[in-house]
């Protein structure tokens, strides 16, 4: 208990003070999280979207895959992202391994069966002859899709946080292909590990604290807006 009050206090401190690696890991973890969970939103929503409506051979199969996905452990995702990019991987050439890209494209393959699976609950929650009654009505195909979307809004937000949630706390994937080096990959995930490692117990928790106000404050946002849409 006496080391949680302290890990509070140096918290406190190292906001207060502004310590330059702090600031720059708690910039870094924003930067690829938030990366990473709008790039799964750009991708998963519009394959969710298309997993709910449309029937095709196998369909059971795919979402079958994207349920797994939710719970994939992220080291798995991790070890995948890392035999592509890799030196003798079939990207290697591109030289992404071990930088905050391949941290990204990590992340990317831990949120988006997240949002696809949110997605997909959200849309097939709709009343089944909606699309339909939209059409007759005059509405373009376009024009349809956004009022599913508005119709849907709060099972997105809920995929909007889902995603997030799981890319800013996991740590096995971006130490699999980060490196987690200092000044260049080391996020707050990756931060907390180091310190337990080297004894730094409070400086630890300083970190996780930090992690997790930062959680707390976006996913309160994304809350408020969420029930600011269900009245």
């Amino acid at each position: 208990m006496t080391e949680l009050a302290s890990g509070f206090v140096e918290a406190i401190q190292l906001l207060l003070h502004r310590d330059p690696e702090v600031e720059g890991v708690v910039v870094r973890t924003l930067l690829v999280s938030g990366f990473a969970t709008l790039l799964a939103m750009a991708i998963g929503v519009p394959l969710g979207f298309v997993l709910a409506r449309k029937r095709f051979p196998g369909r059971t199969v795919v979402l079958g895959v994207v349920n797994t996905g939710m719970g994939m452990p992220p080291v798995v995702a991790g070890l995948f992202v890392w035999l592509l990019l890799v030196r003798n991987g079939p990207f290697g050439s591109m030289e992404l391994i071990y930088t905050t890209r391949a941290m990204v494209i990590a992340q990317l393959f831990i949120a988006t069966p997240m949002v696809m699976g949110f997605t997909v609950a959200s849309i097939q929650a709709l009343p089944p002859g909606l699309p339909d009654l939209l059409r007759s009505l005059g509405a373009s195909r376009a024009r349809t899709l956004w009022l599913l979307a508005r119709e849907a809004r709060l099972g997105l937000l809920a995929a909007v946080m889902a995603g997030f949630g799981a890319v800013i706390s996991e740590v096995g994937a971006s130490m699999m292909v980060g490196g987690n080096l200092r000044g260049q990959t080391r996020i707050l995930t990756t931060a907390i590990v180091t310190e337990t490692s080297r004894g730094q117990t409070e400086r630890a928790i300083a970190l996780g604290l930090i992690l997790l106000a930062i959680a707390f404050v976006v996913n309160l946002f994304l809350t408020r807006s969420q029930q600011a849409r269900a009245t």
